[in-house]
């Protein structure tokens, strides 16, 4: 059945992916027996605001003025860019971007920093984790120039049992070869993992290949409206998964 909101942003109702786990309104049935949480960075734990800001205005308009361009024929330049790498590791490599545009992005994102920011419930989540003894794992797509000035802003490393970063696999985390890739890498049991993610193509990925559980992020961008999730267990934010019990 599909998953339908409260005005709370919990999960009202119940689902079985795959033959999964199913899910409750208290929230709590997903916890047992789970040995592994697999957490994506960008919109899950950190506010995807700083993202939207960068890809959607900040990079067109260093474009505009890096040739010289309209900032409407700028975003007309990078249009056919982001169409054809949607879904592909140069969607998130900034070397790849780089080239493309001739600009320096990590450098541009090293001068955006200041406004990267935790999720709101985000820190507590991950305290909440380490209190049950659960393994966190951060999994993301995001290249590693932008990992590491991302963790560096935030301090968010020692939280992690692991991190693993797409671009060591070669394919982004909605392509179908990452989670078998992964798994061979670094040995978890799916049946007892659960991955949480905004990416709705990287939940569907994994819950083909086995991951137990597979939970979707409605408000990953603060300062926009949740989103309309049909089909997958979804929250706003981490905040509404505490607190967590059996």
């Amino acid at each position: 059945m599909a998953i339908q909101a409260s005005s709370r942003g919990s999960v009202v109702g119940t689902a079985v992916l795959g033959g999964v786990l199913a899910y409750d309104t208290a929230m709590n049935a997903r916890w047992a027996g789970v040995e592994a949480v697999l957490l994506d960075m960008d919109g899950t734990l950190l506010d995807l605001a700083f993202d939207d800001d960068f890809w959607q205005q900040r990079l067109p308009r260093a474009y505009a003025r890096r040739h010289r361009l309209s900032l409407v024929t700028a975003r007309a330049h990078l249009a056919p860019w982001f169409e054809s790498q949607r879904g592909r590791l140069n969607w998130y490599c900034l070397d790849w971007w780089s080239r493309q545009t001739g600009i320096d992005l990590i450098e541009l994102t090293r001068r955006s920093r200041t406004r990267i920011a935790v999720l709101p419930g985000a820190l507590d989540f991950l305290d909440a984790l380490a209190a049950r003894g659960l393994a966190a794992w951060l999994v993301t797509n995001a290249h590693p120039a932008g990992l590491t000035l991302k963790l560096e802003r935030t301090g968010l490393t020692p939280r992690f049992a692991r991190i693993v970063c797409a671009h060591e696999l070669g394919v982004p985390k909605e392509d179908p070869r990452f989670w078998p890739a992964l798994h061979r890498r670094h040995a978890f049991p799916p049946q007892r993992t659960i991955l949480i993610d905004d990416n709705l193509e990287a939940l569907a990925a994994a819950n083909r290949f086995g991951i137990g559980q597979v939970l979707a992020i409605r408000r990953p961008n603060s300062q926009r409206a949740p989103r309309e999730i049909g089909g997958l267990p979804a929250v706003d934010t981490l905040a509404d998964l505490l607190p967590i019990s059996y």
